[in-house]
């Protein structure tokens, strides 16, 4: 009777607990999904054909007094947190970059220190005391003609400014007098550049497949640890799937610097939303190291981007890596004490599952938001309250989280607008006729395109419903509405007759294996050791890649896992390819 009663309250608990209201789920919330859910800008295209977009690139995250701030291309202000998380929008009281493009940032010693790009004209620092205000002031004009920059002052309080964004010149770099107005104090020097004979990931295009034009190398940003610089760098284009982030390192800032072997380092080709490309590292809560990059949409125009975040880390080598396992599945965020970063193992519950709508253009119909292709959509007819749609995911299970993915179609809106919101509500039932409620965002005023929400206590269902209430747009269009727990089933079998032959061109290798039934898809991991398989790549609905990102002169170790909503299957043995 005793345990009875218990669990009576705990099912109450969990319903009044899920209907709180959005703040409150977000102060509880222990884990992140990527692409993460900020309030990003649009931009103006083509207003004519209403071609404004939603966009967020280029973080420069740093720290300031235990806190955080995060500056990104062409938002009219940036965004604070206090735990990488949650994050929330600063309008500056003073600001000289509304058109900013590449931020760059620093903390240095009591201020904030900020500079954005400006490929064909004078420059300045902005810096202030107070970022939470943003009482910014100007330094005079003193650098010049610099796209993608970055700031960085050594522990020797020396400072460095280093830049690139291009498919011709290099990452270069130069000293700066910070005590004269960071005048440039030396000559420029050039740094490295891309070597696409040699290094297949810097290779432009979608899967790194065009070989007619050069890749570009843009978004320099220095790191320091233990000694060493680690600069890293952008290619081959932030439109592709396969932009990812690299590293050079030096024992000084000004090189000379080495290419890092398991490069690149942060790299999200497959899976849901692709990218992880020119981006910035910063210390987190605890001491641990996170990186911030860029996600390539590109739906409504090639620029049109989200922001990512994932753990980073150096190993005993040395090495700096990401890890972008199952990179854009829940994981436990920076603040959780020892697993940040982790992945929590919640599988993909809603995955080309059955769905019915309230209504649909055709062209978008309600299959479109379960088969987690970003640029596919279902739209309503209309945007009003009485727009709903139904998941239904064959058999029950248990639903630990719900992300709510919005797609802008034809938004004709330009700029910030601080007033915009979504309102909806997502129910769970398990015969489809008594429904709970798992998310209440009903009296919510935030703007949450790419909206996470984590449940308290996770719920059994077999059926999950979004019913909208308000939302900002014309349309009410849903990419994909992703639901994220545990099956009660078998995880998958291992995966047999894996096979990796490396190409003619040694940039290249063919990887195959043998279909199964009982897996949602695979994935594929590699790395220049048995034990450093840092590189990963998710693949849905196919048995067979063709990787073209390797270095021409690196031996790889490969495995292959399947995974699916009742889990992962055990990693295969790795496969040593010269």
């Amino acid at each position: 009777m005793k345990h009875t009663i218990i669990s009576l309250l705990l099912v109450v608990a969990a319903g009044l607990l899920c209907s709180l209201p959005a703040d409150a789920q977000d102060m509880r919330a222990s884990t992140y999904c990527n692409p993460l859910n900020v309030d990003y800008t649009y931009m103006i295209y083509n207003s004519d054909k209403n071609l404004s977009y939603r966009s967020g690139a280029d973080p420069a995250v740093v720290e300031f007094r235990g806190e955080y701030y995060m500056f990104v291309t062409r938002s009219h202000g940036y965004w604070h947190s206090t735990d990488l998380l949650n994050w929330h929008f600063i309008t500056p009281e003073k600001w000289y970059f509304e058109g900013s493009n590449a931020p760059a940032a620093h903390n240095y010693k009591d201020s904030v220190l900020y500079v954005t790009g400006n490929p064909s004209g004078a420059m300045s620092i902005l810096y202030t005391d107070n970022p939470k205000k943003g009482d910014w002031k100007a330094v005079p004009a003193i650098l010049h003609d610099l796209q993608d920059p970055a700031l960085f002052i050594d522990d020797d309080d020396q400072a460095y400014m280093f830049w690139g964004s291009s498919n011709v010149y290099p990452i270069r770099g130069k000293k700066l007098d910070k005590n004269r107005r960071f005048l440039v104090d030396g000559e420029t020097v050039p740094l490295f550049n891309l070597d696409m004979q040699k290094h297949g990931w810097e290779r432009f295009g979608e899967n790194h497949a065009d070989t007619v034009l050069g890749g570009y190398m843009e978004g320099p940003w220095l790191t320091k640890h233990n000694g060493k610089y680690y600069m890293q760098y952008a290619a081959p284009g932030t439109e592709f799937n396969v932009y990812a982030d690299g590293v050079y390192v030096a024992d000084h800032p000004l090189g000379p610097y080495r290419y890092a072997p398991n490069n690149p380092i942060s790299y999200k080709p497959g899976g849901f939303m692709n990218g992880a490309g020119h981006g910035s590292t910063v210390t987190g809560p605890g001491g641990h190291y996170w990186h911030f990059a860029s996600m390539s949409l590109s739906a409504t125009v090639n620029w049109e981007r989200r922001l990512c975040m994932y753990p980073l880390y150096f190993d005993n080598e040395g090495l700096m890596y990401c890890n972008t396992n199952y990179g854009d599945y829940p994981h436990y965020a920076p603040a959780e004490p020892g697993n940040h970063g982790t992945f929590t193992g919640w599988m993909l519950l809603s995955y080309n599952k059955p769905v019915q709508s309230s209504t649909a253009v055709a062209g978008h119909e309600a299959g479109k938001a379960t088969d987690e292709r970003v640029k596919s959509f279902w739209m309503a007819t209309s945007n009003d309250s009485t727009q709903w749609l139904q998941i239904d995911l064959v058999r029950p299970g248990k639903v630990y989280a719900i992300q709510v993915n919005y797609h802008d179609y034809q938004s004709d809106m330009y700029g910030k607008d601080i007033t915009l919101r979504h309102r909806y509500v997502v129910e769970g039932s398990e015969d489809g006729s008594k429904w709970v409620t798992l998310v209440n965002r009903s009296k919510s005023y935030k703007d949450t395109p790419n909206d996470y929400v984590e449940l308290e206590v996770p719920v059994r269902v077999r059926f999950v419903r979004y019913r909208n209430i308000e939302i900002p747009t014309p349309h009410l269009a849903i990419s994909d509405l992703r639901v994220f727990g545990k099956g009660e089933g078998k995880r998958p079998a291992a995966v047999k007759g894996f096979k990796v032959e490396r190409l003619a061109d040694r940039r290249d290798a063919q990887i195959t294996w043998q279909a199964q039934k009982d897996c949602q898809g695979y994935n594929i991991r590699w790395g220049i050791a048995p034990d450093k398989l840092y590189s990963s790549w998710m693949v849905y609905g196919d048995n067979s890649l063709l990787l073209k990102s390797l270095t021409t002169d690196q031996s790889y170790y490969f495995a292959i896992e399947a995974f699916g909503e009742n889990g992962i299957s055990d990693l295969s043995g790795t496969h040593k390819v010269e």
